[in-house]
Formats: structure tokens, sequence, C-alpha cells
């Protein structure tokens, strides 16, 4: 692909929208950088679980922010996270990690720590990056060329995440969404929330194939006009 101009994408939302998918598809096609920043949330989450950090204790998690060193990969087509040397994609995506992440990820230190790790990585993208996240149009990357909220009906949302996590039961998945959502919009330090200059695509009758080639339009009139 010939060089283009550089462009900063951050895409937000709630889980289950299709983020990740669209974001490594728009990525990988347009030839730019990747970055979940979910991951590097996860990444910490699972750090203090494993370092006896009481979870419960905002002021124990916060003295604990800095010690991790947390490194990401951001080639679209094969994204790594590394906490201290040890790869932990996997072990990030256990339930125990999954329903921890809101409560850590909520502490000011913590999100102060990882928003100087996104910060410096979309500056050090050469050809530009797609940042997915749940608050990077607000407060990570407030400058980004294009910013797009994704968003679906809990129905959706829920049917999509089961289905990711191997039949999981859609009415506890739907709760589970509905109350991770509503910790991440209500907590003080950089809630979920759409920008206003943010570009809304509903994905609940979209397929992932037709929400991809929306973004991808989407950055390529962004490039053109820049």
């Amino acid at each position: 692909m010939e060089s283009a101009t550089p462009v900063i994408v951050a895409i937000d939302g709630p889980s289950g929208t299709g983020k990740s998918s669209t974001s490594k598809a728009v990525a990988a096609q347009l030839g730019l950088s990747y970055l979940d920043t979910g991951a590097q949330y996860r990444a910490i989450t699972w750090w203090m679980v494993n370092n006896g950090i009481d979870i419960d204790d905002p002021s124990a998690i916060a003295a604990a922010a800095g010690k991790p060193e947390i490194v990401s990969g951001t080639d679209p087509q094969a994204p790594t996270i590394f906490v201290d040397g040890v790869d932990v994609a996997g072990p990030i995506r256990t339930q125990e990690v999954t329903s921890k992440v809101s409560a850590v990820s909520a502490v000011p230190e913590v999100r102060a720590r990882i928003t100087e790790l996104q910060r410096s990585l979309a500056a050090s993208a050469e050809h530009g990056i797609v940042v997915e996240g749940r608050d990077i149009g607000t407060t990570v990357l407030p400058d980004a060329d294009l910013k797009i909220f994704l968003t679906a009906s809990p129905e959706a949302r829920a049917a999509r995440r089961s289905g990711e996590l191997k039949g999981a039961d859609v009415h506890s998945t739907r709760e589970a969404l509905i109350k991770r959502d509503a910790a991440d919009s209500s907590r003080k330090t950089s809630p979920l929330a759409k920008a206003d200059d943010a570009v809304e695509v509903d994905t609940t009758d979209l397929t992932l194939a037709q929400v991809i080639e929306c973004v991808v339009t989407l950055v390529e009139e962004k490039r053109a006009g820049k």
C-alpha cells in the first residue's frame, strides 16, 4: 500500500459491539498499528490478582499501579501483551480478571499509568494507529483524527459475547454486560462516554463485514480530507 498520511483513529464503545474485531480488521486493511487498551487494563488487573493486591482497596491498587511492566505489541495480525516479560494474552481473558477489571481500572492512578502508555504508543506509530477502548476519544486521545463510537442493543451484545465465551448463558452475559457498563459509565475518572465529535455506528443489525466496511470508509474519507 502506498504511504498515506498517518491517521489516529479512536474507537470506543461498550463490550460486545464488535470493537476488537472491527479495530483489528480496519488496522490490518489500512496498514495501521492497533492497540487494544482493554487488554492493558486486564493485564494490570491480572498482575494485581497474582500479586495478592486487595482489589477492594483502591489505595492498595494505587500504591501498586506503577510496579508491573506492561508491553503491548501493536501488530493487528498478531497483537501481543506482556507483563514483566510474561505473555498474558490468554490469562487476562479469564472470568476472574473480567469480574475485577472495572474495579481496578476505576482507580485514578491506574488510569494515569495506562493512559500514559497508550499516548506514547499512539505517538510512536509511524503510519498511524487504531486505538480501541472506552475513553480514547474523550480522555486518552482527545485530538484523534477520527473518533468512532460503536453501539448495539444489550441483546445483540450479549449474544455476541456469549458466542465468544463459548456457550455462556446469554441472559447472565447480558446482566454482566449491563452491570459493567454501569460501573464504567459512572466512574469518576475517564468514564465510558461518547465524545461530542465522535461518529456513532449502531452495529445491532450489521454484520461484522459491514461494520468494518463502514469504518474503513470513514477512515479513508478522513485521510483524503487531511
